[in-house]
């Protein structure tokens, strides 16, 4: 069991899984840094106030955050972006290359005229019912 485990476990596409795991997550910490740090920060000083993560509101004692629910947001829409730009779009167009650069090739059978069988292109005559066959094309 633990060497099927092991097997599992190194297999290509898991390894790659937990990589990309572990970079996506420092990758997000960053991206909240940069809106923590410096973005909301910013739009408060725009604002005259200290801190933007701070904006409530208070409905019936209770405090809801909606600076940091911005800020959680901004994060998102940044991290989702730069996702969007530098890894999905480059992907789809290298896609839609290797689709451009695959040649089609050509029929090697065709449809006998008498019985409709599929004969090879380069066949004088069929194999099913005999018939003479025009030249292959």
């Amino acid at each position: 069991m633990l060497k099927e485990f092991k097997k599992f476990i190194l297999r290509g596409n898991v390894v790659d899984l937990a990589v990309a795991v572990v970079i996506g997550a420092a990758f997000t910490a960053v991206v909240n840094a940069l809106v923590k740090d410096f973005l909301t920060p910013l739009i408060a000083g725009v604002q005259g106030t200290k801190s933007f993560a701070e904006y409530s509101v208070t409905l019936h004692g209770v405090k809801f955050l909606y600076g940091d629910f911005i800020n959680v947001l901004i994060s998102f829409l940044l991290t989702a972006g730069v996702v969007f730009f530098l890894v999905v779009q480059p992907l789809n167009h290298l896609s839609e290359l290797s689709k451009r650069s695959k040649k089609t090739e050509d029929p090697t059978t065709r449809k006998c005229p008498a019985c409709l069988s599929e004969v090879n292109s380069k066949a004088t005559r069929c194999m099913f019912c005999t018939s003479h066959l025009d030249a292959a094309k």
